[in-house]
């Protein structure tokens, strides 16, 4: 990987509600297997799909290899009116030219995540749960999988079984 970016996605994290702790963490873990990559964090994206698909058209145009899309992953709002609009996944399927995507269903505190692994061109694009746990996991994962594949399927699939290991009541279900 010469370029990476990191998108993080929420309004939170936009207005500085919530602090960004998934950002470096991501960042330090991709340099330790990339250390000559240039890896940028970009604005945070705000919780809509126009805001995400210009971060990553932008993304794309400035020549990215890997883009990482940091929360918006859950989809409380299918569920119950009260709970935050997610758009990552949204957006990854209208972007990505080919792809992947698990769903874990359960007690995770989503009660649903989808995560997505595809490629545009030739960026490949991953997008990491919001709460840092899970990111971390799932970056982990994704390391550990582009070692040895690069297919879009096996390495959202070991992303989404190690998010899945960190809550293990509930299911995860491929699509």
């Amino acid at each position: 990987m010469n370029r990476i970016t990191i998108i993080p996605t929420g309004d939170e994290i936009l207005d500085g509600t919530v602090r960004d702790l998934d950002s470096p963490m991501v960042l330090s873990e991709l340099l330790r297997l990339w250390p000559q990559a240039c890896a940028v964090r970009a604005a945070p994206a705000a919780d809509s799909l126009p805001a995400i698909l210009a971060a990553l058209e932008a993304a794309q145009a400035e020549g990215t290899d890997l883009a990482i899309l940091i929360g918006g992953s859950g989809g409380g709002h299918r569920f119950s009116p009260t709970l935050g609009k997610d758009f990552s996944h949204s957006a990854m399927d209208v972007f990505l030219q080919t792809g992947s995507a698990r769903e874990i269903y359960g007690k995770n505190g989503h009660l649903w995540c989808r995560l997505v692994c595809g490629l545009r061109d030739s960026m490949l694009l991953i997008n990491l749960p919001g709460p840092y746990v899970e990111a971390q996991a799932a970056i982990t994962a994704f390391l550990a999988a582009i070692q040895s594949t690069a297919d879009p399927s096996a390495l959202v699939d070991a992303m989404a079984e190690a998010v899945f290991a960190q809550y293990p009541c509930g299911s995860a279900e491929p699509l």
